[in-house]
């Protein structure tokens, strides 16, 4: 699997197990004497979860020192115990002395008030070889924020076609901004009025998550799971203007109990634009 930066496509029959685990996680990543730091920050994200399995990345960070890791995890829900695999390191900035570490995390979640905890060991390899890291222990706790760009979700199709993708540079209309107060919401877009072959791309924070989508009574369904006190914008890209132009559709936003209807228009020179942002203490 492949993700860009910034979440998340999720289907609701998950959405327990999602709210559970997805989300950012910080704290602290000790290491054995002999490894490069005694102690590193770390910020996990966990950005898309299915069946008791996600994906998503993690930050080691000291001041400007830093890796980023992709992984895969899986969860049960019976035990409480989640294992992570890291997969690649996508960037980093260590000392010449020092060589990543790709590792396997053993972790127990749990809670402690309102607190939720992962807490466990970790073992691994350097980066291009087989050589052991020397192991350590982690412990992290849900954050409210994360520190770094959060990435959304995106299949392995959609990123080769849009690895190649070149769009007309046109102007953004802010349909409108509206705050949630859940981490999920439901996104549906049907062709407005008269069916007339209206086809749409639709991008979230510039990643692309539907691609030259016909618009028709029947709705185009995306499920988002978004991360606290972030800014998310699904821009809805025109591909043609059918037979009336221009291109119009109907979205019906379900956030919680919440449901919100938009009327977007876009052409060849402007695109409609949608922001919505989480806020959990509203």
């Amino acid at each position: 699997m492949r993700f860009l930066l910034l979440p998340v496509l999720l289907g609701f029959t998950v959405i327990t197990h999602a709210q559970l685990l997805t989300g950012v996680w910080g704290g602290i990543r000790t290491q054995n004497a002999g490894g490069c730091f005694p102690a590193y920050s770390t910020e996990l994200h966990i950005i898309y979860m299915q069946n008791n399995s996600f994906i998503g990345n993690v930050y080691s960070f000291d001041n400007d020192k830093y890796t980023k890791i992709n992984f895969t995890g899986k969860y049960n829900p019976l035990t409480n115990r989640i294992v992570i695999i890291e997969n690649a390191v996508i960037q980093y900035n260590v000392p010449d002395s020092c060589v990543p570490c790709i590792k396997t995390y053993d972790l127990m979640f749990s809670k402690n008030g309102q607190a939720e905890l992962l807490q466990g060991d970790w073992h691994g390899h350097e980066m291009g070889n087989n050589h052991d890291c020397q192991p350590g222990k982690i412990s992290l706790s849900r954050l409210g924020k994360s520190t770094f760009p959060v990435d959304v979700y995106q299949n392995d199709s959609l990123a080769r076609v849009q690895k190649n993708l070149k769009l007309q540079h046109r102007q953004k209309d802010v349909v409108r901004t509206i705050p949630v107060d859940t981490a999920f919401i439901k996104i549906e877009l049907y062709d407005n009025a008269e069916i007339d072959d209206d086809t749409v791309s639709v991008f979230l924070n510039n990643t692309l998550l539907l691609y030259k989508k016909r618009l028709t009574g029947k709705p185009l369904i995306l499920e988002v799971n978004v991360f606290p006190n972030t800014e998310y914008e699904l821009m809805m890209y025109a591909e043609n203007l059918g037979r009336i132009p221009p291109n119009t559709s109907l979205m019906v936003i379900t956030a919680g109990r919440k449901r919100y209807q938009l009327h977007l228009s876009s052409s060849e020179q402007k695109s409609s634009v949608v922001r919505f942002k989480y806020e959990p203490d509203r």
